[in-house]
């Protein structure tokens, strides 16, 4: 996809309401640090759209980027950090959940977890929780440039049964410095995108036609 127009549209803390969007979302989800912010850049190739720290935690909030008037990315706010309270984790935890529950136009959550080691029990309750939602997330295994050519299946192996991950899921290895599998996971989103178009103009068809 060329990137047309991208910019941050909505901002969401634990007390706000959610945006009625009209235009397929998807959401991005995954431990703090594990490159959230750098892959959101990368897909849109930008340099700070998303701003990324050194700062674990820093996202808070759950923000909307509006792409080219056609689809949203979701960025939600990492998890499993320590330095966080209990309390504020929690506050975290029940906005995502009311996102994943309430979103009308929710696609597809993409799962980010570090390719350099196994999945941590966080990474892994947050998969299963995707999964309770109703959702197969899609697995994007980060910093992909920072092992060597001949680890790459062996560590995609550690994370797919790690996670206890279907047969039939789907895991993107991912670089933010080379873009390596930014084509792949750009068209698993337009895939979608277009399944969504497809049912809209079915439905404004079955209306005309009563």
């Amino acid at each position: 996809m060329i990137i047309k127009k991208a910019e941050l549209e909505t901002v969401c803390g634990v007390t706000s309401t959610f945006p009625q969007n009209d235009h397929p979302e998807f959401a991005f989800a995954g431990k703090s640090n594990v490159g959230k912010s750098s892959l959101i850049n990368g897909l849109l190739n930008r340099k700070a759209l998303a701003r990324t720290s050194s700062q674990p935690g820093k996202t808070q909030t759950i923000n909307f980027y509006h792409i080219n008037d056609e689809l949203y990315f979701v960025d939600l706010p990492g998890y499993g950090y320590a330095k966080v309270t209990q309390e504020v984790k929690a506050k975290w935890g029940k906005m995502i959940e009311n996102y994943l529950h309430k979103s009308k136009m929710l696609k597809c959550v993409f799962l980010l977890v570090d390719i350099r080691h196994e999945p941590s029990a966080n990474d892994r309750t947050m998969y299963e929780w995707v999964v309770y939602n109703g959702f197969r997330p899609v697995i994007i295994a980060t910093k992909l440039d920072k092992i060597n050519r001949s680890q790459i299946q062996k560590q995609v192996k550690l994370i797919r049964n790690g996670l206890g991950m279907e047969k039939d899921d789907v895991i993107i290895p991912f670089s933010a410095a080379s873009k390596q599998g930014r084509e792949e996971i750009w068209a698993l989103i337009e895939k979608m995108a277009a399944g969504e178009e497809k049912e809209q103009e079915e439905g404004s068809g079955e209306n005309e036609q009563a």
